[in-house]
């Protein structure tokens, strides 16, 4: 592979983000550039697809940038932290060759150009991307084209340009292999947490076209993928701006038909529709897992978070949930130490996810994110505070889900695998937990491979993770929880 027009991509952040890459893979090919596969290689430009969601994730971001522009390749920040802070960041990160735009991708091969030439690139003056959209969602498809990264179609290339490696339905272009792969349903956001800083640099919401979805979710399953994960900064609000309000209920069983397995991610609590319940609870194909972004449970934090609930509502949505399919799988995040939290609050959601019975936790403790609301209130707790409420609280965490994959022994399990680790004994996951995220299954058992879809019987747990032995397997074609 020649190194003089190959570009390594390098993807920091969350799944939406790798979807944003492969779209970047794909118009890159179309440009006439070739994408490194081989982590050994050297290309003559390195892009860092960055995250720029909370401090940490700014940190890691930079740190990156430094150490790619230390392998003696070009390097372009694009991403989050490049569009939240665009000019800015060229100034404080003079190693980086450029800083690129959503606005830019389009034109992403152009870019590739300058930077292999020298030729020096503007970098945009960062601004509230949800002012580029119409307040109405229903206006937005009607409005003149805002780039939304992960959302391209072949149509959007220049004429005459076509991938390198071929059609395909989607403008994408996997950067990895296995049986699980993100699909991105919107973008963007409306809500106005008082501590979220992302819907300013990632936009307004924005839904994909349903049959848009359903032709790359079949370019996903002709190339292996058994499992679909839903994505986006809100899934419960997909349909809002298509005048159709149910629009994910009726996605979620055409979607099924297509893949063995369909999972969503991001859903609102205030909003998970009854309807939209029913169908992730209950239809062949849809995992019944809840990724319900809680927070907190103190209705009085949560108030000052801009957001709605308490620990009675937030109970009550889990028993719902369990009445229609008690093996649901359930994740929430909280953040810990919000200014104004008391003793009594922080209790309070101790007290919630010691009843709540969820099967993974993720702990935060609160850090200012300039331009959002909380970073100019009033109830700043010290650093020490948090961070000791934060180590309580993960403490806790580890032990309630635990506890709660102990209760989980018995349970005969579907079993995605995506791993051999020698010995007869293989990593999957069940329908209760999503990749990455969340815990995983040791299935024991002979003769399996990745991405075979097997049933077993959890015997015991190590932590979060169980261990299982093979009933049977693999299951071809479309499969339950």
């Amino acid at each position: 592979m020649s190194a003089r027009r190959t570009v390594s991509l390098i993807t920091l952040g969350c799944a939406r983000n790798e979807v944003d890459s492969e779209e970047l893979a794909a118009r890159i090919e179309a440009a006439g550039w070739q994408v490194a596969d081989d982590a050994d290689a050297e290309p003559s430009v390195v892009v860092v697809n960055t995250c720029g969601f909370i401090e940490s994730a700014k940190k890691d971001s930079v740190d990156t940038l430094l150490a790619a522009a230390d392998s003696g390749a070009k390097v372009i920040a694009a991403g989050c932290m490049a569009e939240r802070y665009g000019e800015q960041l060229a100034e404080a990160l003079p190693e980086a060759a450029a800083v690129l735009s959503f606005d830019d991708y389009a034109e992403i091969g152009d870019r590739l150009d300058d930077v292999l030439a020298g030729r020096p690139v503007k970098s945009h003056t960062p601004r509230d991307r949800r002012t580029l959209l119409p307040i109405s969602p229903v206006e937005r498809s009607a409005s003149p084209h805002v780039h939304v990264p992960g959302h391209g179609a072949l149509a959007d290339l220049p004429e005459g340009i076509a991938p390198a490696s071929g059609p395909r339905p989607p403008l994408r272009r996997r950067l990895g292999a296995g049986p699980v792969a993100s699909l991105k349903l919107a973008s963007g956001c409306d809500r106005r947490c008082s501590f979220c800083a992302i819907p300013a640099f990632r936009g307004a919401y924005v839904s994909r076209q349903p049959d848009e979805l359903v032709a790359e979710a079949e370019w996903l399953a002709a190339s292996g993928v058994r499992e679909i994960v839903l994505v986006s900064e809100n899934s419960t609000s997909y349909g809002k701006d298509l005048g159709d309000l149910r629009a994910l209920e009726k996605l979620l069983p055409r979607l099924a038909s297509v893949v063995e397995r369909v999972r969503v991610s991001y859903l609102q609590p205030a909003e998970l529709r009854p309807g939209l319940l029913d169908v992730i609870a209950g239809t062949p194909g849809v995992t019944p897992y809840f990724d319900l972004s809680f927070q907190h449970a103190s209705g009085t934090v949560l108030r000052r978070m801009r957001r709605f609930g308490d620990p009675e509502r937030f109970l009550e949505l889990l028993d719902r949930i369990r009445a229609k399919a008690p093996e649901a799988g359930v994740r929430s995040n909280f953040i810990v130490g919000f200014p104004g939290e008391t003793e009594e609050d922080f209790e309070a959601l101790s007290s919630f996810l010691s009843e709540a019975r969820l099967d993974a936790i993720g702990v935060f403790g609160y850090s200012d994110e300039e331009g959002t609301e909380a970073a100019g209130f009033d109830g700043k707790l010290p650093q020490d505070v948090v961070d000791e409420r934060v180590a309580e609280l993960t403490a806790l965490a580890e032990e309630l889900t635990a506890q709660r994959a102990e209760d989980r022994v018995g349970e005969t399990l579907s079993v995605l695998i995506e791993e051999d680790l020698g010995d007869g004994e293989w990593e999957g996951r069940a329908a209760h937990q999503a990749p990455e995220v969340d815990g995983c299954v040791i299935v024991r058992g002979e003769g399996l491979r990745a991405g075979d879809l097997v049933t077993a019987e959890a015997v015991s747990a190590q932590g979060v993770d169980l261990v299982a032995e093979l009933i049977a397997g693999p299951v071809s074609g479309p499969v339950g929880s």
